[in-house]
């Protein structure tokens, strides 16, 4: 099994199972070291897609899942990672038992773009089922959208 570092809309637990169903969230965390961002909008076919983006402040919550080998490939076709759009990154993620390394999926483009603001609801209630704290969905929600 590989360990997938979700978030975006892929924290929502009941999309996961429909996009790897063989593959149980393990927990939760946190992406110590990069932020939530919005790629380029020519990427999206509604706005700017999510990403995570460097930098040092900043914290991202993340749902953790066990993808089991069937359930790779599939996940990379959703995630666009066979297009290019989304490259795969390794990472460490913080969790209450310690760090751990997980797979994580960035956008391959720049940041600025503005999302779509049902993008960002999306995101914000996936995060809200995913257990995320409140601070962190309400601040989700009062992103800058078009």
């Amino acid at each position: 099994m590989t360990i997938y570092a979700a978030y975006g809309s892929n924290l929502d637990p009941e999309q996961m199972l429909q996009r790897a169903p063989h593959s149980p969230a393990r927990g939760s965390g946190w992406l110590t070291g990069w932020r939530l961002g919005f790629g380029s909008e020519d990427r999206g076919f509604d706005g700017a897609l999510v990403t995570v983006v460097p930098d040092p402040a900043g914290q991202v919550f993340v749902m953790l899942y066990d993808v089991a080998g069937a359930d790779e490939a599939p996940l990379d076709s959703w995630e666009g990672a066979e297009l290019g759009l989304y490259t795969k990154l390794r990472v460490r993620v913080d969790t209450l038992d310690g760090q751990m390394l997980a797979w994580l999926y960035v956008l391959d483009g720049y940041e600025g773009g503005l999302p779509s603001a049902r993008y960002v609801e999306i995101i914000a209630d996936a995060a809200e089922a995913a257990g995320a704290p409140d601070d962190y969905v309400e601040w989700i929600r009062k992103r800058p959208c078009r």
